[in-house]
């Protein structure tokens, strides 16, 4: 498959240009030939895709483990450009070079992937828990980044944890690493969903009925708006609620007769 035919694909199915004025992320092609140059120029290089590599984050450890694995692009949630690049020196001279020295191209989904109700991270955060009747959540402008919906019996936290303790990515240990701020009713039947850093749609949450939040990291204020709202919210961490996004996207493209790679790195955050 040849690399724009693979990125229109991509942006088709994850509506990216409905994303594009409310998220600061560059989504779609950051880094590779072609691009918004190659509509104009028919001669721009259009390299063949036959392996993909897919990941959280997109860093030099990351673009070496797909290098490594003879991938011909790497897609990411979260990639290189927030609000564009002023200067490619340092970290982000780091990232890009060993990006072209590899000729692999970068592909970006980042909020789109986020409230995607297939392939969408929180979409896969809600299959793991077991809800049903989904619907949007999570306004951000004309487009939604979340879920909600109900468990299909009631919840209590401590299986809410226990299910969010197994995800990808969570930090090794005693602790449990997932985080209750547990104030909502002790039988959880409506959940909402916004993974990353989600805290700022509680409000949102409440006024649509939810006993508990789910999200992946907090804010010192959400401590005491959960209390006085009485809503449980638990922080199962950013990288282990966002997994599920590139994960679909790899079973998609296997789907289209891409091979391809998946680089676990996790952060513990």
């Amino acid at each position: 498959m040849k690399l724009s035919e693979y990125v229109d694909r991509l942006d088709d199915r994850l509506d990216t240009a409905a994303y594009a004025d409310v998220d600061a992320s560059a989504n779609g092609l950051q880094v590779g030939p072609g691009g918004e140059t190659a509509s104009a120029d028919t001669t721009a290089e259009d390299p063949e895709i036959d392996r993909v590599a897919f990941a959280v984050d997109a860093a030099v450890e990351t673009i070496d483990a797909a290098a490594d694995a003879g991938a011909d692009a790497l897609v990411v949630h979260h990639g290189l450009s927030w609000g564009g690049i002023e200067r490619v020196t340092g970290r982000t001279h780091d990232r890009i070079a060993a990006l072209v020295e590899n000729d692999l191209a970068l592909y970006v989904s980042h909020l789109p992937l986020d409230g995607h109700r297939e392939l969408g991270n929180a979409a896969g955060v809600a299959d793991a828990v077991g809800l049903s009747d989904r619907e949007p959540f999570g306004e951000i402008g004309p487009v939604t980044i979340g879920t909600i919906g109900e468990a299909a019996s009631p919840l209590s936290a401590d299986a809410v944890r226990e299910t969010l303790d197994g995800f990808e990515g969570q930090p090794d240990g005693e602790t449990a690493p997932t985080r209750v701020l547990e104030f909502g009713p002790d039988r959880i039947e409506r959940v909402a969903v916004v993974t990353g850093s989600g805290v700022d749609w509680l409000d949102e949450a409440v006024a649509a009925g939810a006993d508990a939040l789910i999200t992946g990291e907090g804010k010192q204020q959400v401590y005491h708006d959960a209390r006085e709202a009485g809503v449980t919210v638990f922080l199962g961490g950013h990288y282990a609620t966002e997994t599920f996004g590139v994960r679909a996207l790899e079973s998609l493209s296997a789907e289209w007769g891409v091979e391809t790679t998946y680089v676990s790195h996790p952060t513990g955050l």
